[in-house]
């Protein structure tokens, strides 16, 4: 019983090193699944209508914030901001690489579906406004480019 016990742990700690919510393994008739909370798993309580988006009034960001010139690649859905396909992955965009429209430049994860998210703009990545693991909203900036002209 102690070797399974042991097993049990190397899985629990290899979830932790890799940050997995979830593993299941199969052996034949015999199945294990382990779960562990998320930290960093947002709450879900609506996702908006195509016709719900509405563009920020005017001068509702703080002085501080408003950077002249740039604008916001900002997110299509209520979800988990990614930076990377995974852990070990390289980010997709960094501060100072050039994006077209097609660009990817993230992964939302919702409802446990992971979305690429498109820059939907042509320019240059000047900031990475989320942080890997964070909760983001409908409309939330999540990077700031200098436009093409």
């Amino acid at each position: 019983m102690s070797d399974n016990l042991k097993k049990v742990q190397e899985v629990i700690d290899l979830m932790k090193e890799n940050d997995l919510i979830e593993v299941e393994i199969v052996d034949g008739d015999k199945k294990i699944l382990v779960k562990r909370p998320s930290a960093t798993a947002p709450v879900v309580t609506g996702v908006p209508m195509a016709a719900a988006p509405v563009a920020p009034a005017a001068g509702t960001v703080p002085a501080a914030d408003t950077d002249e010139g740039l604008e916001d690649i900002t997110s299509p859905i209520v979800g988990t901001f990614y930076a990377s396909p995974s852990p070990d992955s390289k980010a997709f965009v960094a501060v100072g690489d050039h994006v077209d429209a097609d660009s990817v430049v993230c992964i939302i994860e919702a409802m446990k579906v992971m979305n690429e998210i498109k820059a939907e703009a042509s320019g240059t990545i000047v900031k990475v406004v989320c942080k890997a693991g964070e909760a983001v909203e409908f409309g939330q900036a999540l990077f700031k480019i200098t436009p093409d002209r």
